[in-house]
């Protein structure tokens, strides 16, 4: 029966009810109403199971018989290998708690192979019968879905796919190197004084550098007509270091 084509139809089931109903029946050889259909998924990679699922949107579901490698499950594929994270999670009856249905083995796929394998999006859910349950344990049902990409990881594999696709950009072009120059305190602190006009002497220790005439440079003071601003405020030249009070007009007599 094909429910996909049925409108509103959407196959979300619950954990216990995979484990409870569609594990448990198929096991026993009960009808299930073939909606999950078996399926070596290792024999293909996780990107082209949506297409060989029965039905399925978002996540797609398949019953496996678990085989082994050197006594050990085989979770590997032609391009990579199912890595397991975290421990085992028991599932356990909503309406009676201390019933166990199972457990829930969460795996990531893994491009290349391990340990220098690199992980990917794509995430199984595998479902199996606890241990003490007297079914089989040689089916185990699987849930494959991708998982949701944040946009903060969208913009990163954007801009990195930006600077794969540019140029290699060794050493900045002779143009860009003329624009860049370091900063001299002293040079400009100079160049800020001899803006000024400033005449500057040796104070204190401090050397600076006397500026040329302003008519060298044409100052407004050429403009306007006048001689060197020196000349006229030559008084400003040098510190008066008269100390006499007595010839302040205000002292008393």
């Amino acid at each position: 029966m094909e429910f996909d084509g049925l409108p509103g139809f959407r196959f979300h089931p619950t954990e216990e009810e995979l484990l409870d109903f569609y594990l448990t029946k198929t096991v026993l050889g009960q009808d299930t109403a073939d909606i999950i259909g078996f399926l070596n998924i290792y024999n293909h990679e996780p990107w082209d199971l949506p297409g060989l699922s029965k039905i399925g949107e978002r996540e797609w579901y398949f019953l496996v018989h678990r085989e082994s490698v050197l006594g050990r499950p085989r979770r590997t594929t032609e391009k990579g290998y199912w890595k397991a994270t975290g421990s085992d999670r028991p599932i356990r009856c909503l309406m009676d708690p201390k019933r166990l249905l199972g457990h829930r083995k969460t795996m990531v796929f893994y491009r290349g192979r391990a340990p220098r394998g690199s992980k990917t999006d794509w995430v199984m859910n595998e479902y199996r019968l606890p241990s003490n349950c007297y079914l089989s344990k040689e089916i185990v049902l699987c849930k494959v879905y991708r998982k949701a990409t944040s946009l903060k990881v969208l913009e990163q594999r954007a801009a990195i796919e930006e600077i794969v696709r540019a140029p290699n950009v060794t050493s900045l072009s002779p143009p860009m190197q003329e624009n860049f120059s370091f900063y001299d305190p002293q040079k400009s602190f100079n160049k800020f004084l001899l803006e000024q006009n400033n005449v500057v002497h040796k104070v204190e220790g401090v050397t600076v550098i006397e500026e040329e005439e302003d008519n060298k440079i044409g100052y407004p003071s050429q403009i306007m007509g006048v001689g060197p601003i020196k000349e006229h405020f030559s008084e400003l030249l040098s510190p008066k270091l008269v100390l006499d009070w007595t010839m302040d007009s205000l002292w008393p007599n």
